[in-house]
């Protein structure tokens, strides 16, 4: 439906999927990216948080430690949560928080994939988030 132009069905059909499961990861990091295409970095950021932390709270409940590599699929939805987080928090003026995210995400995969910490390391930048 994005790729077809229909934002406004596609954001329906995935508010509808939360209804149904509010932990959906997918269904929260798109409709992150269209609020982003729609200037509402509050929005996106609400959608990406949220997605992000589910995923910080599994692996704490879990015991989990070591690596999360993006390499794996399952793990990608994940780091581009992470990545829109933090260019959301950039945008938005809350670079501290940014930058918890990027130690948060290189902690779990030091190959830092999708470039966040070039996010940071930009002066001046506003975080662009192309994913």
């Amino acid at each position: 439906m994005l790729a077809g132009g229909e934002a406004e069905i596609a954001r329906e059909e995935l508010i509808w999927l939360l209804s149904e499961c509010p932990d959906f990861l997918e269904a929260h990091v798109q409709l992150g990216l269209i609020a982003l295409e729609e200037d509402d970095a509050k929005l996106a950021r609400g959608h990406f948080g949220r997605a992000y932390e589910l995923v910080l709270r599994t692996l704490e409940a879990a015991g989990a430690s070591g690596l999360m590599p993006y390499a794996l699929e399952a793990n990608r939805v994940f780091f581009e949560a992470a990545k829109g987080l933090a260019h959301t928090l950039l945008a938005t003026g809350k670079r501290k928080m940014a930058l918890d995210v990027l130690r948060r995400t290189t902690q779990l995969d030091p190959a830092d994939t999708l470039g966040i910490r070039g996010m940071m390391e930009s002066p001046g930048s506003d975080g662009g988030c192309g994913g």
